[in-house]
């Protein structure tokens, strides 16, 4: 999907890693979290800026609170970096666009 965010389920999650042509981003959010509203846009703006070159994805963790177990996801908004399947970083907290450009450089 290029430029979009894909939305992630526990019936799709593992599927979806593994597939991943590129590395992707997983944002582990919720509905009723402020900093995960704060993060959104600036998610949106790096699936458009490297699409192709990364893949964002959202999970919702009300919804889908096993997947957030299994990964350790204690507080939202969580990134969880996937590479060929693998989780490779995991970042807390809302980050601004050239921080979290900086941090996932090396995946980019």
């Amino acid at each position: 999907m290029a430029g979009g965010i894909l939305t992630l389920t526990s019936s799709n999650f593992d599927e979806t890693v593994k597939s991943a042509s590129t590395p992707i981003i997983v944002d582990f959010w919720a509905e009723w979290c402020g900093p995960c509203k704060a993060i959104a846009p600036v998610l949106s703006e790096i699936a458009v800026e490297q699409a192709g070159k990364v893949t964002i994805a959202k999970l919702n963790v009300d919804d889908h609170g096993d997947i957030a177990q299994r990964f350790g996801v204690m507080s939202i908004p969580t990134l969880l970096v996937f590479d060929k399947g693998e989780m490779k970083m995991k970042m807390v907290g809302a980050k601004g666009k050239s921080q979290l450009l900086a941090e996932i450089a090396e995946f980019i």
